[in-house]
């Protein structure tokens, strides 16, 4: 088993001729997901990586029986064209462009939700199932081995080092989800884990956060009930109060959102936080044989 993403799932991507979507379009390929079709207004019947090219999501869905799409679009279109997937029977939507508009943000994930479907991101590098070798993201491929371990991350290249340290570990991994570094997208820490915590496959979870904002936090109190072992690497250690980090979440206003005070809070959870990211793959091989 898995979370949200599952080997069966049928793919578009949105924005494949672009040079993003058309190289990502290949790596997904390569992993083994199953990309069924590709939008691009004007450009239909052309095809990518051996991929149909479609008008619009509607004639997508309607010849391929897709569920799921991968946005790579400018950030100023991103509502569009998450909206489009959405009114049209996409329930797994993942959103990598980052400096979407707050406001679009709220909408999309209004929307989302009014409807029953899954939003990752935006500004997230997206989700990757190792067991059943399929992805939708822009996370390189041979890092991950099918494992016990669901990591949930903020941070890209945070998550990539350490599921690699996992994996050479001999400690493979479930799920791997992006949640997204902006304030607003569609997945916060209690969700993944709520699906964590319903999945057999998963015994233990990594998460990797960052200061600013209250996610942490407010997962530590989830996480008191969960019944699985949960290591955590916060990034942000050497910040200096009200500096902007590379992600628009990751700023600490008023004494909310400090190292501290997550670590406080996640640490009286029963969590075991680590100071270095390459400090949870031995601290994660602990928990899990106790």
């Amino acid at each position: 088993m898995a979370i949200l993403l599952h080997g069966q799932d049928k793919i578009l991507v949105q924005g494949i001729t672009g040079n993003q979507g058309r190289f990502h379009t290949r790596q997904m390929l390569a992993y083994g997901a199953k990309v069924v079709g590709g939008i691009s207004p004007g450009k239909a019947g052309q095809q990518v990586e051996g991929v149909p090219v479609f008008d619009t999501v509607r004639q997508a869905v309607e010849a391929t029986s897709a569920t799921a799409s991968i946005v790579f679009v400018p950030a100023a279109f991103a509502k569009d064209a998450a909206f489009e997937a959405l009114e049209n029977g996409i329930r797994l939507l993942v959103l990598i462009p980052e400096h979407v508009p707050v406001q679009d943000s709220i909408d999309i994930v209004t929307r989302a939700r009014a409807l029953g479907a899954v939003v990752i991101g935006p500004n997230t590098f997206g989700i990757i199932t190792p067991g059943e070798e399929t992805k939708m993201g822009i996370m390189p491929n041979h890092i991950y081995r099918r494992g016990p371990v669901g990591v949930v991350a903020r941070s890209g290249t945070l998550s990539y080092e350490i599921a690699f340290s996992l994996t050479q570990a001999g400690l493979g991994q479930s799920t791997v989800v992006g949640m997204g570094g902006d304030p607003v997208v569609g997945q916060t820490f209690i969700s993944v884990l709520e699906a964590f915590r319903a999945d057999d496959e998963t015994k233990a979870v990594v998460m990797v956060g960052e200061i600013g904002g209250s996610a942490e936090e407010e997962a530590a109190e989830y996480i008191k009930d969960l019944g699985k072992p949960v290591v955590a690497y916060l990034a942000g250690r050497a910040a200096p109060p009200g500096k902007r980090m590379g992600h628009a979440g990751a700023i600490i206003e008023r004494g909310r959102g400090t190292l501290e005070s997550k670590e406080k809070a996640l640490s009286a959870a029963g969590v075991r936080v680590v100071t270095m990211p390459w400090e949870v793959a031995p601290a994660m091989q602990q928990v899990l044989v106790r």
